[in-house]
């Protein structure tokens, strides 16, 4: 199966044109979101293309399509407006591999046991091996920082690849 897995939207309007124009030309089996979908938060400059309503109309069209779980600034209001369900965190098989999925703002809290740890958060694109534990963050498809890039990654049998908005494989690890 072949999964996007993006993070912290934060609003962006060209993020979202992005993913879904990459879902269309892919047709991926899903799209996870691992959270903070629609408002910038107070730490954030304004994203550049930020106007969450088109964001929204257009992740509406693929609801059937994301798993999207709550980032730290996604909030109540998100929730009433988006057609897809926001979940806090979500243990889930993939591709033979078991993996947890959080936004990362409490990934301390994490006891569980798995192959594979999602998250995003930070805004940093990290992909590396600890303990027997894979750990994935696509970093930010639209604030990046630490000077990161535009990311997002691809889940499929073979492996796990960051790329930057621009195509650019940044980092790469096969199964």
């Amino acid at each position: 199966m072949n999964y996007l897995i993006v993070s912290d939207i934060h609003g962006d309007a060209s993020s979202v044109k992005f993913i879904y124009e990459l879902h269309k030309k892919n047709n991926f089996d899903k799209i996870i979101c691992l959270g903070d979908v629609l408002y910038h938060g107070p730490r954030n400059d304004l994203p550049l293309n930020y106007r969450p309503k088109e964001c929204i109309s257009l992740l509406n069209e693929i609801k059937d399509d994301i798993i999207c779980i709550k980032g730290n600034c996604d909030a109540e209001v998100d929730e009433m407006v988006l057609k897809f369900e926001i979940i806090p965190s979500l243990d889930i098989t993939i591709n033979n591999k078991k993996c947890h999925l959080e936004h990362g703002h409490h990934l301390d809290l994490y006891k569980g046991n798995c192959d594979i740890i999602m998250s995003g958060h930070t805004h940093i694109p990290v992909l590396e091996l600890k303990n027997n534990i894979l750990y994935l963050n696509p970093g930010s498809i639209s604030i990046p920082k630490e000077n990161s890039k535009r990311d997002y990654a691809i889940f499929n049998d073979e492996g796990i690849n960051i790329y930057s908005i621009d195509n650019i494989l940044q980092f790469s690890y096969k199964f």
